[in-house]
């Protein structure tokens, strides 16, 4: 029996980007309003700043545009 294949990718969504659009890209992927992405981002950045920041820039260099 065939097994189906997830062809989903998380990406970086440059065309409703506001920043470097891995907010975008990340609810693209969850199928979600990037408003609540990026309003998730924000106040997580206020009570995680390290952590977020450094996550933020990793997926910057690590994903892909589409």
């Amino acid at each position: 029996m065939k097994e189906a294949i997830n062809s989903q990718r998380f990406y970086r969504d440059k065309q409703n980007a506001k920043v470097s659009g891995v907010c975008a890209g990340l609810a693209k992927y969850f199928d979600i309003n990037p408003w609540i992405v990026r309003g998730a981002s924000v106040i997580s950045l206020l009570i995680f700043p390290v952590a977020v920041a450094l996550a933020y820039v990793l997926a910057i260099l690590l994903l892909s545009e589409r």
